[in-house]
């Protein structure tokens, strides 16, 4: 498990604002990766207060808690892989946000080589491929006729969906660690530096941006921005949801869903970086260290907020509960009204669990070893799992039409349905 413990990899994307960039794991608890924006001095400083990084550094002993071992225990369901693909190198290892899409009767997904391939839902044949050799990093979004990604060298790319073709490239501020999002032809994109970009969808040219201050110290990544409506909505680093408007990135509203507590910079963590998601009406989303919290999408009012949750792998729902993996690996299930906790599933503890995909009556999950976990949404019970690759699956599985699509970080793809 020598790599489930820290680590630290130099990020390639651009800055034009800083450029001291590293990222490293090292909670216990969490395994989410750590932006210092002073560079290396200050993660040296850092180390020495923090449990476990200096022994990191230091080549000492390890004290990471260990992921749970799976147990045996009597299936209630049987899974079948229908078809299992595979698409480059997947993620190459490193933590990105490169999740596959589903439109026009196909799987799209990228590689962090720059390789995007268009599948067939049914048979995971290939329907065409590209190879950009562009280092992609988030995405791929799904436009009208079109697919964007964003990349670790500050670019944006959209190809036709139909033929793959590349139908324009532009630069945007610093690396894209998001999936992008359209609305009305409208491309909105967050980049690392705090800002959000938006483009047109059919050329590429800019149309507004909005920046925002990003911390000295925040967790790696960015929560992919939500369209409602004439709103985009996104959480950022200081723990704060905001409103723009679509038409021209005007400010509409914020609110602060996390209070930064405690006394060192790793205790004041609170980024937004779990994509939210809107009810009817309502938006959720949670936070590393600053709980879970419901937000009315018309003013921004904080109707009720759970601080007893830390999670940064995303959440789900169903017609009335929402469910999340938070960031010891347990998988919850909160009561949507007032976010108060109905079960708790505690089995895989530590395996670096997946946002929950939810259908029927199952939640399922993907975990550091390449297994997929069906769970009862009735009460969290173990009833079934899968293992189609042995690396890690960091991306959310997709639902459509009762078949569940995984995407692991080495780049298997696969196609899963309970029978």
């Amino acid at each position: 498990m020598s790599n489930y413990s820290s680590y630290v990899s130099q990020a390639k994307g651009k800055r034009r604002k800083t450029k001291g960039f590293f990222a490293f794991c090292f909670l216990p608890c969490a395994f989410v990766a750590i932006t210092v924006l002073t560079g290396c001095t200050a993660i040296d400083t850092l180390g020495e207060s923090i449990s476990g990084i200096t022994d990191y550094f230091s080549g000492g002993e390890d004290n990471t808690a260990p992921p749970s071992l799976l147990v045996e225990y009597a299936p209630e369901i049987q899974i079948d892989v229908i078809w299992k693909e595979s698409v480059g190198v997947g993620a190459d290892e490193q933590s990105l946000k490169l999740i596959p899409v589903i439109g026009s009767g196909k799987i799209l997904a990228a590689d962090r080589e720059g390789v995007v391939q268009a599948r067939s839902l049914t048979t995971g044949d290939l329907l065409w491929e590209t190879e950009t050799e562009v280092p992609f990093s988030g995405g791929p979004g799904l436009g009208e006729g079109t697919v964007i990604l964003g990349s670790s060298d500050a670019e944006v790319v959209a190809l036709n969906i139909e033929t793959g073709a590349v139908l324009w490239q532009v630069a945007v501020s610093s690396e894209v660690l998001s999936v992008p999002v359209i609305a009305n032809h409208i491309v909105i994109v967050r980049t690392t530096d705090g800002a959000v970009i938006a483009l047109d969808e059919k050329a590429g040219g800019k149309l507004w941006s909005y920046e925002h201050a990003v911390p000295a110290l925040s967790v790696r990544g960015t929560g992919s921005p939500l369209i409602v409506e004439d709103k985009v909505i996104g959480g950022y680093d200081s723990g704060k949801l905001m409103a723009l408007r679509l038409i021209d990135g005007k400010y509409a509203w914020e609110t602060s869903i996390a209070i930064p507590k405690g006394r060192s910079e790793i205790e004041r963590l609170v980024d937004l970086d779990v994509d939210p998601i809107a009810i009817n009406g309502v938006i959720y989303v949670a936070s590393y260290q600053g709980g879970i919290a419901a937000i009315s999408e018309v003013d921004g009012d904080v109707l009720w907020r759970n601080e007893s949750i830390s999670s940064h792998s995303g959440l789900s729902n169903d017609y009335r509960y929402l469910y999340l993996a938070d960031s010891q690996s347990h998988v919850m299930q909160l009561d949507q009204r007032s976010g108060a906790s109905l079960w708790k599933q505690k089995d895989l503890h530590q395996r670096r669990l997946t946002a929950p995909a939810v259908y029927e009556n199952y939640v399922v999950v993907g975990d550091l070893e390449g297994y997929v976990h069906w769970l009862s949404s009735a009460d969290g019970r173990q009833l079934g799992r899968v293992q189609v690759t042995d690396g890690p699956i960091d991306a959310q599985p997709i639902v459509v039409d009762n078949t569940i699509y995984v995407y692991a970080k080495d780049g298997t793809l696969a196609a899963l349905k309970v029978r």
